[in-house]
């Protein structure tokens, strides 16, 4: 699933490549498409966007926002990936990639394609960004927080401290893969109650966030290029690292799956919490 670190630099290329283009014509390809796409505006999607100039590409969370401004008229285009939903710029003479749902042909000549493996993603289109699902209850993103507003922020959550992370809620465009690093960086257990921690230990949990995503970033920038449809993720300590020797101390990386969710760990490093099982 991509995070921060990865829709960071897919909006960086954006905002490079397509920001002042024109949205040509749009293909759907159904049935995927007709999944994926949910448009709020009660007009047809691909009539809705067609002529549409792009005028500015943001992230808010693990959403990739597009402002697409027609004459008389704006709207929002709210990408939410989810698990295997990527982003791609190719040219029109590149093989499609399977389970590509939607194609924009873009006035520079290049094409914006959105490819989802198990078409579980969704696009939102949207005069009001608050209409989109789990968009108006995200929470501030990791770098607008203070270390006294993380406090203050954590201080209602009494569950898990890995749970607390993923939450869009509490802190905005964390998942699964980021949190294992976060943790492991902190040195906190990711059972471990929020109720458990110390002061010390909360503290250099938001330090380890913020260091752990903005060096994830800088890597993810530096591996992906242009490539924005690609996930490297070579340079991950702990997550999907398996038996692999922990960075830090050697010791074999744990797995652990719960709640449909792989969590990897250090069990030197991150001592403590409730084991739910190998």
């Amino acid at each position: 699933m991509p995070e921060l670190p990865e829709l960071e630099v897919v909006c960086e290329v954006l905002q490079r490549r397509v920001v002042g283009h024109t949205l040509d014509a749009v293909n759907l390809f159904q049935p995927g498409a007709a999944i994926v796409v949910r448009d709020l505006t009660a007009s047809r999607f691909d009539v809705a966007v067609a002529s549409a100039t792009i005028d500015a590409v943001s992230r808010r969370g693990k959403f990739v926002i597009f402002s697409l401004v027609k004459p008389y008229a704006s709207v929002y285009l709210a990408i939410n990936p989810k698990l295997t939903g990527r982003l791609q710029l190719a040219t029109p003479a590149d093989k499609k990639l399977p389970k590509t749902h939607l194609i924009c042909s873009l006035s520079g000549g290049l094409e914006l394609r959105y490819v989802d493996q198990k078409t579980m993603g969704q696009l939102y289109l949207t005069s009001d960004l608050s209409q989109v699902p789990d968009y108006a209850g995200l929470g501030p993103e990791p770098f607008d927080v203070s270390l006294d507003q993380f406090r203050e922020r954590l201080h209602p959550y009494r569950g898990e401290i890995k749970g607390v992370l993923v939450r869009g809620e509490f802190i905005a465009g964390i998942g699964n893969a980021y949190a294992d690093e976060i943790l492991w960086a902190a040195k906190i257990h990711p059972y471990r109650k929020r109720t458990a921690l110390t002061a010390d230990e909360i503290e250099r949990l938001y330090h380890a966030m913020q260091s752990t995503l903005r060096d994830a970033t800088d890597k993810v920038r530096a591996e992906m290029g242009e490539a924005i449809h690609r996930e490297p993720r070579d340079f991950l300590n702990v997550h999907m690292k398996s038996d692999e020797p922990c960075p830090r101390c050697g010791t074999p990386i744990s797995l652990i799956g719960a709640n449909q969710r792989i969590t990897n760990f250090c069990r030197s490093c991150q001592p403590g919490g409730l084991i739910k099982g190998m």
